[in-house]
């Protein structure tokens, strides 16, 4: 049997044969209707989901399923236009393989993007909301079964999962462009049917302030390999029950789509702060 790490060599040398001299060090995952930020990198170079060793297509509408690595205000990164899902009928292993490809690329600091649906009650759609931390209530775990120690430890900390100074990092970028950046906590569930007015009762009940159907199997392999991470939910539609209105995907794509230009902008302010520095907790203050 190939194992994990195998693969991640087989996929990194694919990449590395496509990708040249460039070794980018941030990487950006994008989620549904915020995809379009990888059209914008400079010198670009596009390469298909199905053409890379060991990736699965995506199949999500608004996911073009591909891995764009350019530039940025002056950062050099590559960015997951489109993600895997749990609910495709993907294991949390394998929807979480492209980002353990992209760590054993080089990638050490990950830009984590997503629409959720937003449980807070002053918060309309198109807020942005900074992920604080999460709460997994998704039935498969990235890291279950053998583990591989040259990845990362069989228990890993997930104390500070979103990292404290990237956040500040984010916060900063945002005053100086008049950008509101709520901050708060994302739940992750397996989807794809929305919830219930009575979970999302209970999910504000536990200390939730958005929930969604990605990200979280995403952060807990990035911190098992060793990257930090920094997550950013579009709150696309407010949850079931608070409104009394039907949700449906439309609505979620086209909120992401009024709010693009402030995230993008935003996210664009974030990469010129990494690429003016690196990042570490004594540089970065409140």
């Amino acid at each position: 049997m190939t194992t994990l790490h195998t693969k991640l060599e087989e996929t990194a040398g694919f990449l590395r044969a496509r990708l040249g001299e460039r070794v980018p060090r941030i990487g950006l995952i994008l989620g549904s209707g915020l995809g379009t930020f990888a059209d914008t990198l400079e010198d670009a170079v596009a390469i298909e989901y199905s053409d890379i060793p060991h990736f699965e297509a995506s199949t999500v509408p608004g996911h073009a399923g591909r891995l764009v690595c350019g530039t940025c205000a002056g950062a050099l990164c590559i960015a997951m236009q489109g993600r895997l899902h749990l609910y495709e009928g993907h294991s949390a292993a394998t929807a979480t393989f492209p980002i353990r490809s992209l760590i054993h690329l080089g990638a050490r600091s990950f830009v984590i993007t997503n629409a959720a649906g937003g449980m807070h009650p002053a918060w309309e759609p198109g807020t942005l909301m900074l992920i604080r931390d999460h709460i997994n209530f998704m039935p498969d775990h990235p890291l279950r079964g053998p583990n591989d120690e040259r990845l990362g430890p069989r228990f890993p900390d997930m104390t500070q999962a979103y990292d404290p100074a990237l956040r500040t990092l984010a916060k900063q970028a945002a005053h100086a462009l008049g950008v509101e950046l709520q901050e708060g906590v994302y739940l992750a569930s397996t989807g794809p049917t929305y919830e219930t007015p009575a979970e999302v009762r209970m999910m504000r009940t536990l200390g939730a302030d958005a929930c969604g159907m990605s990200t979280v199997p995403e952060v807990i392999v990035a911190r098992h390999m060793g990257a930090r991470v920094l997550g950013i939910s579009c709150i696309t539609n407010k949850a079931a029950g608070i409104t009394g209105e039907p949700l449906s995907h439309d609505e979620v794509t086209e909120a992401a789509a009024r709010v693009r230009s402030q995230f993008q902008r935003l996210i664009e302010a974030i990469l010129a702060k990494l690429a003016a520095s690196e990042v570490s907790d004594d540089e970065i203050t409140e």
